[in-house]
């Protein structure tokens, strides 16, 4: 049963997230910007919103492209910081838990996302095979700034999940597998 999340416990996420953030290493950071900027350039090239000789853009941009190509670009990067363990660390179990599996998925579908949003409409061919030219002007263009609403909230909710995962440990002592303790002599 899904429980309804309040202010106050949507507060508490991003407090907690907020406390992940700032207990980043320097390493995290450096991780954060590169994989922001080579982010950045993949789709910004590839979208044309960074003009190039390779690819071509039948339909101009709209004004919102770019700041949803600059926000995804910075959250996925930031996302892919939050899997950069310090230094020093344990090495991190072979499997993943459940929830980085959601979460990882979720920035995956973020970023796609992203790509259908700021992409020229006629120029995605799965719009084009799928609606055809004046479909995927009809409908598709039009259905972009939903896609990039979506990405924006997909690539944003797992990153305060990533975030809050990192000061926040969801296991509690009565849900955690028990364990045999031998006697000090």
């Amino acid at each position: 049963m899904a429980q309804r999340m309040t202010f106050a416990a949507a507060r508490e996420q991003f407090v907690l997230a907020g406390r992940g953030l700032r207990s980043w290493t320097p390493r995290q950071y450096v991780v954060a910007g590169g994989a922001a900027v080579a982010f950045g350039l993949l789709v910004g090239v590839v979208t044309v919103l960074i003009p190039n000789s390779w690819f071509a853009r039948d339909i101009g941009t709209v004004w919102w492209n770019y700041p949803v190509w600059i926000l995804t670009s910075i959250g996925a990067g930031m996302l892919t910081a939050t899997y950069v363990k310090p230094r020093g660390a344990e090495a991190a179990a072979a499997d993943e838990t459940p929830a980085e599996r959601r979460t990882t998925r979720m920035g995956i579908a973020g970023g796609l996302l992203t790509w259908f949003a700021v992409g020229c409409p006629v120029c995605n061919k799965i719009a084009l095979l799928a609606l055809g030219y004046s479909g995927a002007i009809t409908w598709f263009a039009p259905f972009q700034p939903v896609l990039a609403i979506a990405a924006m909230l997909l690539t944003g909710l797992a990153l305060v999940w990533r975030l809050k995962g990192q000061v926040a440990c969801p296991i509690s002592p009565a849900t955690a597998p028990a364990q045999q303790l031998e006697p000090t002599t």
